[in-house]
């Protein structure tokens, strides 16, 4: 799933929204050493949540999300769209609790969830 709270967490893109593809910038970021640190990785997802501090990469990623959201992540590069993968496959199997949360801020329609429910099924139990 392209819920891009992937591209969200951590595809970590940003800068211009008139720009052709999010700005590679945070592409060489280790999406793995994150997903493994809970430290990290609840400090992002407090950022996104706006419970806590952002870092740099972490207020563009919060910038960019609702973006890459609405447009099926079009502006997003391959090593993005690869680490919003990851991420969305984390979250779904591993920490759910979070995926909840992010999805309820980002998604509280449903509209992104119906829109990739195969993409997030998919992932299930990878």
């Amino acid at each position: 799933m392209k819920l891009i709270v992937a591209v969200a967490l951590l595809c970590l893109v940003a800068e211009s929204w008139a720009a052709s593809t999010y700005t590679d910038k945070w592409d060489n970021i280790n999406v793995d050493e994150i997903l493994e640190s809970q430290r990290l990785l609840k400090a992002y997802v407090d950022c996104l949540l706006d419970r806590g501090r952002c870092t740099p990469d972490g207020k563009a990623l919060k910038e960019t999300l609702p973006d890459a959201l609405e447009n099926e992540c079009s502006k997003c590069t391959d090593k993005q769209k690869s680490g919003s993968d990851k991420v969305i496959r984390h979250l779904v199997n591993k920490r759910p609790e979070m995926w909840k949360e992010l999805s309820a801020k980002y998604d509280p329609n449903n509209i992104y969830q119906d829109r990739y429910k195969d993409k997030i099924e998919a992932v299930k139990g990878q």
